[in-house]
């Protein structure tokens, strides 16, 4: 489990070492490709977000107005006044509403945008061949499809609503300020290098912080889940205090990092208060002695500070944005290196189409040669056929091709060499949806989802009702271990099936077989981890669904396929030697070697 999480964090670094200069421009463009769907959307946040900044950019103007042309101008006309008070007001209700309306429109765009990322994700992992499963870690999968995802939502909610409320909300100070006055708006461009400056230096050293806190987190949960999938053994070896004291050093890690990071945002956020209030200062300063002076009216002086005020939040907004834009970024491009990768096994362009009811389920390898690396075949040239309707057993050592041979079948690869035949018919000449549909395959740990039994039978399909998954049961054996549960056929399973044993799995994994009803059954160790009793109601559901069936059972446990019409002696990836039960034992080869050593293990039991 360590090895496992440490290769999938070493996994996350590499991936972000080739990330460490993300294609902005690319990332943009990719996102800009799904942000025309919304296009009006888009358009209505541009237009909400206008109306919004104006209706709060313009109360300090009010206020300007209502002091130089009212109050100081000796003017007692409290009508005016009320009027200026009502369309204040108002642009505070409008600036209420429209910033509402902004939010709920790019929200909508923007979760649908990443829902459909998320789901277009999903759909190509599933389509991606079984050699891309064996290289690629479960761990970093799991972080494409939420983590990486996550990552364009805040993109969306932060990024771009702070770049485009904020970005246009500077322009507006600026042009506000101008408009009041020439000069004062000349003093505080002299301050944009300056914040330009402070802007640069703080976000290299907050990337840091960011990633080191990140980075230390990411190791601290990989710690605990490691924990809790070994605590038995943990707890046997009574190493809690030991595992205690490491998880203490990545917790403290991870203190001090956090610490470290908000440190560097209050200093960053201070900074930029200092620069603020010095600002305010100089102008109160030039304003005044030009108040004074009665070059400038007061209400003017009065709206420029307000606007002070307002224009370093915005920066500071757009600045702490950073790392969210640059965590969007990378995770752009490594959802799209994933978009990249295509399926080593594909369909052919046109297909070959057999009828279904019509298949017999005639097997040939011919010839056949696979290796999962080049250079080192794990099949050397096999020629096998099978007849339709024949059960054949399949054994062999660890290593001797067995599983090779039905990930072949099931077209999980391709073969190097030869070629795989079901009536005639090259696999590689059908889709992969049909062929799938003509095999089936029961392994050792039948996978069960969380939902009701009926569900789990015919894996979600409403087009099995739920006559056909019940007559499927009974047809088993499964009925009756099912009947005797709470809510019998809505009973409803957790992930994996836990609360049932082994053969009650295995079971209901046969009811898969009545009710999708294959043409070739496979069973791959699937009575390895069950005990005698149980295995004997599973060798009695293997000949209820093998009748009729071709069937290719990969044993550990002889006594599965001692009644198979032929059994294979597998070894280097070759048959060493073939026949029935009984003509192996005559021939005092290698498979009467493994009888004797099963029978042995079993004489100790």
């Amino acid at each position: 489990m360590r090895q496992a999480i440490s290769s999938w964090q070493m996994d996350q670094k590499a991936d972000l070492s080739k990330q460490q200069k993300p294609q902005y421009r690319s990332a943009f463009r990719i996102l800009s490709s799904y942000a025309r769907e919304h296009g009006k959307t888009f358009a209505a946040v541009a237009v909400c977000t206008l109306i919004a900044i104006a209706a709060d950019l313009l109360q300090p103007y009010l206020v300007k107005v209502a002091i130089d042309d009212n109050l100081l101008a000796g003017k007692n006309h409290y009508g005016s006044l009320l009027v200026i008070c009502l369309i204040y007001f108002g642009l505070s209700i409008a600036g209420l509403v429209f910033t509402y309306l902004q939010n709920n429109l790019l929200q909508f765009a923007a979760q649908s945008i990443v829902s459909k990322i998320r789901k277009q994700l999903f759909e190509h992992i599933t389509k991606l061949s079984m050699s891309f499963f064996d290289k690629t870690s479960s761990g970093s999968l799991i972080t494409h499809v939420s983590s990486d995802t996550e990552a364009l939502n805040q993109f969306f909610n932060q990024v771009l609503l702070t770049l485009l409320r904020d970005g246009l909300t500077l322009i507006f100070i600026l042009v506000m300020m101008f408009q009041l006055d020439v000069t004062l708006g000349m003093y505080c461009l002299v301050l944009l290098p300056l914040i330009a400056v402070i802007a640069v230096a703080f976000r290299s050293f907050m990337r840091n912080t960011y990633q080191m806190a990140r980075t230390r987190l990411s190791r601290l949960v990989a710690f605990v889940a490691e924990n809790l999938a070994g605590m038995g053994l943990i707890q046997v070896f009574h190493q809690q205090k030991v595992q205690a004291e490491q998880f203490q050093e990545k917790n403290d890690a991870y203190f001090k990092a956090n610490i470290r990071e908000i440190r560097t945002l209050v200093l960053f956020n201070r900074s930029f208060d200092l620069l603020s209030n010095l600002t305010i200062a100089l102008v109160t300063w030039v304003g005044g002695k030009a108040v004074l002076g009665e070059t400038l009216e007061f209400g003017v002086l009065y709206a420029f500070i307000a606007y002070i005020r307002q224009f370093f939040h915005p920066v500071t907004a757009i600045t702490q944005q950073w790392n969210t834009l640059q965590s969007a970024t990378v995770a752009v491009n490594r959802i799209w290196s994933l978009f990249d990768i295509r399926p080593e096994i594909e369909d052919r362009l046109q297909p070959v189409h057999i009828d279904e009811d019509s298949v017999k389920g005639r097997i040939d390898f011919n010839r056949i040669t696979f290796g999962y690396e080049t250079g080192t075949p794990v099949i050397r040239g096999l020629d096998l056929h099978i007849r339709s309707g024949e059960m054949v057993g399949i054994v062999g050592t660890t290593g001797a091709g067995k599983s090779s041979l039905i990930s072949l079948l099931c077209r999980f690869y391709d073969v190097q060499e030869g070629s795989i035949l079901i009536d005639g018919v090259d696999i590689r000449d059908l889709t992969q949806a049909q062929l799938h549909r003509m095999v089936g395959l029961v392994q050792q740990e039948p996978y069960l989802y969380a939902g009701s039994i009926i569900d789990n039978v015919r894996l979600f399909d409403e087009m099995i009702s739920r006559e056909e998954v019940i007559r499927a049961c009974e047809f088993v054996g499964a009925d009756a271990l099912v009947r005797r549960m709470k809510d019998g056929y809505d009973t409803k399973l957790s992930e994996r099936g836990s609360g049932l044993s082994a053969g009650e799995r295995q079971l209901l994994s046969f009811a898969r077989i009545i009710v999708f009803r294959p043409q070739i059954l496979i069973l791959d160790e699937a009575t390895a981890n069950l005990d005698s009793q149980t295995e004997q109601l599973i060798r009695q559901a293997l000949e209820v669904v093998s009748k009729g069936r071709t069937t290719l059972v990969i044993a550990h446990r002889l006594s599965t396929i001692m009644q198979a019409d032929r059994i294979l002696v597998m070894r280097h990836g070759e048959i060493a030697e073939e026949g029935t039960h009984r003509e192996l034992l005559e021939m005092n080869g290698y498979y009467e070697e493994l009888y004797r050593h099963s029978q042995g293990e079993q004489v100790k039991e």
